[in-house]
């Protein structure tokens, strides 16, 4: 039985890559049956029924997913945020970031439209790299007018399978753009009255870019954390999970509780306050959350 990976998923069929060439496959209907969906990145096994046509029989354990987009077996992510046009949120990237570090992926930071920064507002960015640098976070400045910062993501995409997240208009087709300018990914304008970019990405698919994998989604649709304890959720700060077992109380949420090693790391200015704050507010978010059935 022939094996492959699916690179992308359109319209109910699946593109499997294997050694002998990419074969556009259906699932069979047990995995309907079983509730289970073929997600772009899955190995499979498939039964080739005409030229280059298929079904997809087996699908190998995932080593991890995401559901929004649906992909599989990601090995690092791309956390992807704007400088400017929309501007810099920490809010927004601490979203994302713990949404990666809750599956086990490893993020990379990286804050684009560096070219459209003033020299005060491009200080202010530095801090915050430097914050995230201290975190223990690896953390690019890019510009895909700048050659040097292009070639700075080429370092990180051989052999891996890397995800691709952030909000519309931070420039992730145009980062896939400047490494691949052949793709001629199609970017979308600022929407200057409303602060954010156009969707202009439709399907996942996986897009083969100096030696490694690269996935293309429409992007995260949802930023809760529906799937997140709160006693899970300091798992997702590295700074905070480093400290854990130092609070005198074990299951230490680090709100409320006396003799927090958390608090007082915060209070010493070894954690950022805003990431403190964060915490907190996501802690606040999962507490308030509807129980489920």
């Amino acid at each position: 039985m022939p094996e492959g990976r699916i690179i992308k998923a359109l319209s109910g069929f699946y593109y499997v890559q294997s050694d002998e060439g990419i074969f556009q496959c259906k699932g069979r209907g047990v995995f309907r049956k079983k509730n289970i969906t073929p997600l772009v990145g899955d190995f499979v096994s498939f039964d080739i029924r005409e030229e280059s046509e298929g079904y997809i029989t087996e699908i190998e354990p995932r080593t991890n997913e995401l559901i929004r987009p649906p992909i599989s077996n990601i090995t690092q992510a791309f956390i992807v945020s704007s400088a400017v046009m929309p501007d810099f949120s920490t809010t927004l990237l601490d979203r994302f970031l713990v949404h990666i570090e809750a599956k086990g992926i490893k993020p990379i930071i990286f804050i684009t439209k560096i070219d459209l920064l003033t020299e005060k507002q491009l200080k202010m960015i530095e801090a915050y790299k430097k914050d995230y640098e201290n975190i223990g976070y690896q953390v690019e400045l890019f510009s895909s007018k700048e050659p040097q910062t292009v070639e700075n993501v080429t370092k990180y995409l051989s052999n891996h399978v890397t995800v691709i997240a952030g909000q519309s208009g931070v420039g992730k087709s145009s980062l896939i753009n400047s490494l691949r300018p052949d793709l001629l990914l199609q970017t979308a304008d600022i929407s200057k009255s409303l602060g954010r970019g156009k969707h202009t990405t439709r399907h996942v698919e996986l897009i083969e870019i100096y030696r490694g994998l690269v996935a293309d989604t429409p992007g995260f649709s949802a930023l809760d954390f529906e799937h997140i304890e709160a006693i899970e959720l300091s798992d997702c700060f590295p700074e905070i999970r480093e400290l854990h077992d130092q609070c005198k109380f074990r299951g230490c949420l680090h709100a409320k509780e006396p003799k927090c090693a958390v608090k007082a790391a915060v209070e010493e200015h070894r954690i950022p306050s805003y990431r403190y704050e964060h915490y907190i507010s996501f802690l606040e978010e999962i507490h308030s959350r509807k129980p489920r059935y």
